[in-house]
């Protein structure tokens, strides 16, 4: 039978180790141990957050960030978690994606595209499902407004160039940025995303609208449609030479 945490020396409980020494000298499972509050009558809530930790499966996505993806049902099969618990940790997950996005894009300049896709990492990298963001931008690409085009399971190819014609249209912004994600977390454009955007790019030219990029957010990784149709432009050239 596992130690109950208050049975611990004061110095190895996470609430009190905390207060003595500050949060950054707790380790992960003892971070998580803090929020999942109880144990069992066989582990310690330590023990309990250790073996979630241990469930990532990709060691590419660090011991924390996984948590994020994973859903209500996910958390309530491990052992030890429980329904009020599962709640916990992804109020807690949900809070950590919100606070690493800007409170505001708005005047947010956007000088190139690394700047842009930083901006959106952390919220779509984790999506199990597609989402297409539309930025809105000024003469001095400074965001003017983001909008969400389309929320969860839409292929890009589907998303409909009236409505991203007709949200830069209402106010009158004179540049655009497309952004979605993959949740394969292979950022690789495909042949749908590159026909949509050339579509996209010459029914906004019609309307003297700049589209600037379209990005494709994958697992802590992007890639611009744009640069990728230059490379492959660039490869059918050499190959007919």
């Amino acid at each position: 039978m596992s130690l109950k945490i208050k049975e611990l020396p004061e110095t190895e409980r996470p609430y009190e180790k905390l207060e003595l020494y500050g949060e950054k000298n707790l380790s992960n499972a003892e971070l998580l141990a803090i929020i999942i509050k109880s144990g069992t009558k066989d582990e310690t809530s330590v023990q309990i957050a250790q073996r979630i930790l241990n469930l990532s499966y990709d060691p590419q996505m660090g011991d924390l960030n996984f948590l994020k993806s994973m859903s209500l049902q996910e958390f309530t099969q491990i052992k030890g978690i429980g329904r009020v618990k599962a709640i916990q940790l992804k109020a807690v997950c949900e809070l950590a994606i919100r606070m690493s996005k800007p409170s505001n894009y708005k005047k947010i300049k956007v000088k190139n595209t690394d700047i842009m896709a930083n901006l959106v990492m952390e919220e779509m990298r984790f999506e199990k499902r597609e989402y297409v963001k539309l930025f809105l931008l000024n003469n001095k690409n400074e965001i003017l407004n983001n909008i969400d085009i389309a929320k969860g399971g839409t292929n890009f190819a589907n998303v409909s160039i009236k409505e991203i014609i007709y949200e830069a249209l209402k106010i009158e912004a004179p540049k655009m940025i497309l952004v979605h994600n993959h949740p394969t977390g292979d950022p690789t454009p495909s042949q749908g995303d590159i026909r949509a955007t050339d579509k996209i790019y010459n029914a906004a030219m019609l309307f003297d609208i700049q589209l600037l990029d379209h990005i494709v957010i994958g697992n802590n990784a992007y890639k611009s449609v744009f640069e990728e149709t230059k490379k492959l432009v660039e490869k059918l050239k050499k190959t007919t030479k």
